[in-house]
Order: structure tokens, then C-alpha cells, then sequence
């Protein structure tokens, strides 16, 4: 009977251990997720990647405004010239000179100013698909976030799981030294205990993994991170709502739609080319040594030029033709994003319902978990059940555990998702404390520069 108690004393203080409170925050300071999300939004090379395309594309207003002003061009020659006739004289002279020709559009058929309205189009658009890749990369880091922590905890819950198996294996050695065990309980708790040790293995390589892609996506080392909410507060009030706010507002829709914008004014520049053209030309020119006999020439023009297309072989034609089937398909694809949207958002409320749902019944499966395995092992001590109802009844709990701890990673991630769908996942809306970068800057900076090699950054 004194083996029994200590037996028992032991069991009971492993079992209190296993089943210590889940996400016990740490003691030291702790990371909260709204710092890694900061983080992510300075330092992720996909969003930077995406900032330099979008001001890539300003330049296009620039270059569409070129149409408007005057091209310069200046040109110089130089030559040798040697020349004999039948008498027996030769002339051996350098002729040179050097001009400027000055050509200022008048008139191009309209392409110029529907060129520039398709560049503004596509710098809409370009913005939008930065909005997206933030989005995109702030969800990726919040996931990322999460997957660490759940990492984290399923490590912890397998080594627990270890202990606790490890201790059975210890169990049942002595009650079959004492008579009151078998070889088959002796051997059932090896083996479980064996594939604990494998699962470990697991979860450590699991862990690894979600730390490579903590720092990919974050830019730093995972450290004290504590379990998140979610962003509740930027959940719409119904589902109704998030499908009117994601159908409206969501950048993908809103790029589709300036995709539109931009293939209808590409249809006119097309059409545009159909029109006559008006250019006036500008010309100085300066001679020397023409003759060989060391004279100077000089010579100005100006004249307005009018260019009338009848026939470009089709290839005119062929480009309309063209631009409207690429019209025609912006605009397919603008249903096709909101269709994409309207999934998204349905998909995300779905899994934040279920989520909740399964919180709820997993920490009562937990509860009733640890109960059933508590009274497993006094009735084990007991005879009334042998071993493997004892180990039946741990694998319940752990599976209980993770289930719980799915559901919980499940919830926060799809309160993400959620609002990444209505177009609400941006840096201001999260009040991350980040300097937000505006893309209207650039633009201002450069839509309307005449010259100049440097970056508004000094590049």
C-alpha cells in the first residue's frame, strides 16, 4: 500500500502539471503582434519590392507628357572631299557644319491627351496593387505570427505529452515487478511513449520552419510572443456589411476598375492614329567650306507640317481591333475580382463563426478531458481499468489540447483574412506606429518634370 501512495503522489502531481492553463503568458516583456506587423511593414522586401514598381509607373504620366513638348535635336558633320580632273589639277577640301531642328507637336489625333489619361489609369491601378500587397503581407505576418506561438505551444503540449508517457512506462515497470501489472501494459506504454518522442522530433522541425518564415516575412527573430485577439475592432457588423465594403472598396476591385480605365483610353489613342497629325519645324543650319574655297553659309526655316494617314497595310486596324478585345476582358475581370472578394469574405466569416464555435466545445472537451483522465488513472489504482484506458484517455486530452489550440490559431487568422477582404488591412487602419508610406509623393514629384536623371530620393 505504500508503494500505491507514492505511486499515486507522483501521478498526481504529473497529471497538475499536465494540466497547467494553455498560452500562460510570459513574465518578461512580450512582443505583442502589432509590433511584428510594424515591423513587417518596414522591412518586407515583397511590400518594398512593390513601393519601387508603383513608382516606376509614375514615370509613365511623365513620359505620356512628352507628347506636348517640343523635341530638340542638334546634329554636326564633318567630311573630306578630294576631287581631280583630266588636266592634271585635284582639289582637296573639308567641308563642315552644324545645326538645331526644333519640332513642336500641334495636333497628334488626340493621342497624346488620351495617353496621358491611360497613364493616370494605370498609376490608379498600380496603387491599388500596393494596397493589396500590403494587405497580402501584413496577413502573412500575422499568420506567421500565430503559427509561431501555435508552434511554440504544440511543442510544449508534446513534450508534456512525453512526460507524462514516460511516467507511465516508469508506472507500469514497477506495478509489474509488484505483481500488479502485465508485460502488455508494460509494453503499451512504450510504444506510446516511443511515438511521443517521434512527434516531438516533429514539432521541433515545425517550429524551425515557422520561425524561417517569422523572419522572412517580419524581418526579425521571433521573441516572448504572446497569443493575439484578432482584429476585432475592424470586423463589420454583419455579414451584409462586409459584402458591400469588400465588393466597394477592396483594392483588387478598384484596380480591376482602373484597368478598365486605362484599356478605354488605349482604345482612343488607337483610334487616334487614324487622325491627321500637325507638327511645326523648327531648323538652323550653319555650312563651312562647302566649296573648298572657305565659305559660310547659314540657313533658318519654319514650317507647319500635316501628315494625313489613308493606309498603314492594316496594322492600324488590326491594333483598335485589339484594344477592344483587351477593353472587353478589363472589364470581365472586374467581375471576376469582385467574384474572388465575395468568396473571400464568405470563406473568412464562415471560419470565424466555426472557429468561436469550436473555442468554445474544445475548452470543454479539455476540461472533461483531464476529469476523465484523472479518474482513469484512481480507478487504474484501483482495478477497476487498466492501462490502456489510462493512455486511451491521455490521447484524448492531447487531442483535445490541439484542437483547441487549431480553433484559437484558426480564429485569429481568419479574423485577418476577414478583414484583408473588405479592404480594411492597412497600416492605418491597424494604427501600427510606422511612418505610412504615401505613394502620392512620388507622384507629385515627378508627373510633370521636364528633365532630370535623379530620383526624388536622389538616386
Amino acid at each position: 500500500m505504500g508503494f500505491k501512495r507514492v505511486k499515486t503522489r507522483r501521478t498526481a502531481t504529473l497529471l497538475a502539471f499536465l494540466c497547467a492553463p494553455m498560452f500562460v503568458a510570459p513574465q518578461v516583456q512580450a512582443e505583442s503582434i502589432t509590433n511584428a506587423l510594424a515591423s513587417a511593414y518596414r522591412s518586407n522586401s515583397q511590400l518594398n519590392a512593390q513601393r519601387a514598381s508603383t513608382r516606376a509607373v509614375d514615370e509613365g504620366v511623365a513620359r505620356a507628357k512628352s507628347g506636348y513638348r517640343p523635341q530638340i535635336t542638334g546634329d554636326a558633320d564633318f567630311g573630306a572631299i578630294s576631287s581631280s580632273s583630266n588636266r592634271g589639277g585635284s582639289n582637296d577640301f573639308n567641308p563642315y557644319g552644324y545645326g538645331i531642328t526644333i519640332v513642336q507637336p500641334l495636333f497628334d489625333g488626340f493621342q497624346t491627351l488620351n495617353n496621358v489619361a491611360a497613364a493616370k489609369a494605370q498609376v490608379g491601378a498600380s496603387r491599388e496593387q500596393l494596397r493589396n500587397t500590403e494587405q497580402t503581407v501584413l496577413q502573412n505576418a500575422a499568420s506567421a505570427y500565430v503559427d509561431v506561438l501555435v508552434s511554440q505551444e504544440l511543442l510544449s503540449i508534446r513534450r508534456q505529452n512525453r512526460l507524462f508517457l514516460a511516467e507511465q512506462v516508469r508506472s507500469s515497470n514497477a506495478r509489474l515487478e509488484v505483481g500488479e501489472g502485465t508485460r502488455t501494459d508494460v509494453a503499451q506504454s512504450q510504444a506510446r511513449e516511443a511515438g511521443a518522442r517521434a512527434l516531438i522530433s516533429s514539432a521541433e522541425a515545425d517550429l524551425a520552419a515557422a520561425r524561417a518564415t517569422y523572419f522572412q516575412v517580419i524581418g526579425r527573430q521571433p521573441s516572448n510572443l504572446r497569443f493575439p485577439k484578432g482584429p476585432t475592432r475592424l470586423y463589420p457588423r454583419n455579414l451584409t456589411a462586409a459584402l458591400e465594403q469588400g465588393i466597394g472598396q477592396h483594392p483588387a476591385v478598384r484596380q480591376a476598375q482602373y484597368g478598365v480605365d486605362a484599356a478605354l483610353f488605349n482604345v482612343k489613342v488607337q483610334q487616334g492614329t487614324f487622325l491627321p497629325t500637325v507638327s511645326l519645324r523648327g531648323n538652323a543650319q550653319s555650312r563651312f567650306n562647302s566649296g573648298g574655297d572657305g565659305s559660310r553659309s547659314q540657313q533658318s526655316s519654319a514650317t507647319v507640317n500635316l501628315s494625313v494617314p489613308i493606309y498603314q497595310g492594316g496594322a492600324a486596324s488590326a491594333n483598335v481591333r485589339e484594344a477592344k478585345e483587351l477593353l472587353a476582358q478589363s472589364r470581365i475581370q472586374v467581375n471576376q475580382a469582385r467574384d474572388q472578394v465575395r468568396a473571400a469574405i464568405l470563406s473568412a466569416w464562415a471560419a470565424i463563426e466555426a472557429a468561436r464555435s469550436n473555442v468554445s466545445a474544445n475548452n470543454t472537451a479539455v476540461r472533461a478531458a483531464r476529469l476523465a483522465l484523472s479518474g482513469a488513472i484512481e480507478e487504474r489504482n484501483v482495478g477497476q481499468l487498466t492501462q490502456l484506458d489510462v493512455l486511451n484517455a491521455q490521447s484524448t486530452l492531447l487531442d483535445s489540447q490541439i484542437q483547441l489550440l487549431t480553433a484559437r490559431r484558426t480564429q485569429v487568422v481568419a479574423g485577418y483574412a476577414l478583414v484583408a477582404s473588405v479592404g480594411n488591412l492597412n497600416s492605418a487602419k491597424l494604427r501600427l506606429a510606422v511612418r505610412h508610406y504615401e505613394p502620392k509623393e512620388h507622384y507629385e514629384a515627378v508627373k510633370d518634370k521636364w528633365y532630370g536623371l535623379r530620383t526624388p530620393s536622389n538616386r
